[in-house]
């Protein structure tokens, strides 16, 4: 993932080793994928959300940066819940919360 690395998703774990890493890297992982399937985003726009470009057919460079702000606290939120809870999360809680933190960037049924 592209706008949230591996340093900034331990720092948000507060996490100092690297024991937990590969743990780290499937819950960051897992958790994208999660918001970018509750904000309703095609692959896409992941794509272009989840590179360095400032701009995309999709996005003016405003519209870009509020997506990218939006999804960043919510990835982070999901990967903190999924860390914290690994053995006994409660899936359907999380997606809950995930569609209000990204309701105002969610697309519509296709």
């Amino acid at each position: 993932m592209t706008f949230i690395t591996m340093e900034e998703a331990k720092a948000y774990l507060r996490v100092d080793t690297a024991d937990e890493d590969a743990v780290i890297g499937s819950l960051l992982d897992a958790a994208g994928i999660l918001c970018r399937d509750v904000a309703r985003l095609t692959d896409a726009q992941w794509e272009d959300i989840d590179s360095d470009k400032q701009w995309a057919d999709t996005y003016n460079s405003a519209e870009m940066a509020s997506v990218r702000s939006v999804l960043r606290v919510a990835v982070l939120y999901a990967l903190g819940y999924l860390f914290e809870h690994r053995e006994d999360a409660d899936h359907h809680d999380l997606t809950l919360t995930l569609r209000s933190l990204l309701f105002g960037i969610r697309e519509g049924v296709v």
